[in-house]
């Protein structure tokens, strides 16, 4: 099903006080990267392609967060969701199909419950549809009632919860979608809550409802996706739900991870079949690693490592923005940043590439089969050719030709006849 013709209204103009941080809700990271971002990368899957992201506390780095491809809407004051909604209405002037609202700080949501939440509102003939699930803990949630026939009556907010209504078990999520029209009719007729002075989303439901217009639920089967984060416990959580999704993943694909509970996998990672991921691994976004390749343990591959098939990177071994080719090898200790490493190479053992002079990062290129001793220093700008060899300890300086074995502080050529002495025949 494409969503193509679905736009979207993401929430992040919220402070986060329970978060006890200058920064912004949205703005903290999930394995790796920003909570709204997750949000955003789920709706994008799914394949809606014009949102609205309502901004407010830290204005600017929420929407630098945000990226390209949104547009953006104001809440000049926080007066609730509803308020914060009503913010975007401008930004949807003119647009008569289907609107997602959802929470910028609810980063589990997936494509396909997205998806799901389109087929039973086209269903239903609704006019809104709402995401529920049911969790062991609700407090905090507003509750789902319902009539004895189990028809949806409405959402009651946790602070106005009777005790009775606060053993429902069956949450709102803050995920919605809506027929754009009615939304803001419904809105504009929602009265400010007395008890928060806010203008509460969920009242729009009841609007919609007196005026008999239909109003549906669609069940998560995950409850870790109605998850919302209020604290740093909320966030560590959230981690871990995401993580273990994460690893799943790789896992059903022919992934073989050893110990997942000691293994950090973010998103846009891929990974093919038949590899090993060793204990104690970070992996970061933006990362691709081949088949029949080995990792860790205590292996950290940041943004822009790319291993081909049946590379191997061992233990304490970084590497950025660095290539490892076929069955090349960077067993122990070392660091590989902004290199390209062709196939067969072996890295020995304390080897580093010095690709910053303190303004500028510089390339490392090792060709075919370069064998890098122990403790070696490459330092960028700087060229390996095919077969070289550098000793251990070398301080490399200058590029090394095919075949040539380099020695010393600074790097010099075996071939090379040595300098005469000071007074030497």
């Amino acid at each position: 099903m494409s969503l193509d013709t679905v736009r979207a209204v993401v929430l992040a103009a919220g402070r986060g006080v329970r978060m006890k941080s200058e920064k912004a809700k949205v703005l903290h990271a999930l394995l790796g990267r920003p909570l709204i971002h997750h949000v955003l990368r789920s709706l994008r899957t799914a394949g809606v392609k014009d949102i609205v992201v309502v901004v407010g506390h830290q204005e600017d780095a929420v929407k630098k967060a945000a990226g390209e491809g949104v547009s953006f809407a104001r809440q000049t004051e926080q007066k609730g969701t509803g308020h914060a909604v009503l913010s975007a209405e401008k930004a949807l002037k003119g647009f008569n199909g289907l609107v997602f609202v959802l929470a910028g700080d609810a980063p589990l949501i997936t494509p396909e419950t997205l998806k799901a939440m389109v087929a039973a509102h086209r269903e239903a003939g609704a006019a809104a549809t709402v995401l529920t699930c049911c969790i062991d803990d609700p407090s905090g949630y507003g509750r789902i009632t319902r009539d004895e026939a189990g028809k949806f009556l409405g959402i009651v907010e946790d602070n106005d919860a009777t005790e009775k209504q606060k053993l429902i078990q069956e949450v709102n999520s803050g995920a919605y979608v809506f027929e754009a029209k009615d939304l803001f009719r419904a809105l504009k007729e929602v009265k400010v809550n007395p008890k928060k002075g806010e203008v509460y989303l969920t009242d729009a439901l009841q609007v919609l409802m007196g005026h008999q217009r239909a109003v549906a639920t669609h069940r998560a089967a995950d409850p870790s996706e109605v998850y919302g984060i209020n604290s740093r416990r909320d966030l560590v959580a959230a981690t871990n739900f995401l993580r273990w999704r994460i690893l799943e993943r790789h896992m059903d694909a022919g992934v073989t991870i050893v110990d997942p509970s000691t293994t950090f996998i973010e998103e846009d990672v891929a990974i093919g079949a038949d590899t090993v991921v060793l204990p104690y691994t970070v992996i970061e976004h933006d990362v691709t690693i081949g088949k029949g390749c080995e990792v860790g343990p205590f292996s950290h591959l940041r943004p822009g490592a790319i291993l081909d098939d049946g590379a191997e990177v061992g233990n304490f071994v970084e590497v950025k923005k660095s290539r490892i080719g076929p069955h090349s090898k960077a067993k122990h200790l070392s660091y590989l940043g902004d290199a390209t490493l062709g196939k067969g190479v072996n890295i020995g053992a304390g080897t580093i590439t010095a690709n910053y002079d303190g303004k500028n990062k510089h390339a490392t290129i090792i060709g075919d089969g370069v064998h890098i001793g122990s403790n070696t220093v490459l330092v960028a700008p700087v060229k390996l050719g095919k077969n070289a060899t550098t000793g251990a300890g070398a301080v490399v300086i200058r590029d090394v030709a095919a075949n040539d074995t380099v020695v010393g502080v600074p790097a010099r050529s075996l071939k090379a006849k040595p300098a005469k002495r000071k007074g030497a025949g």
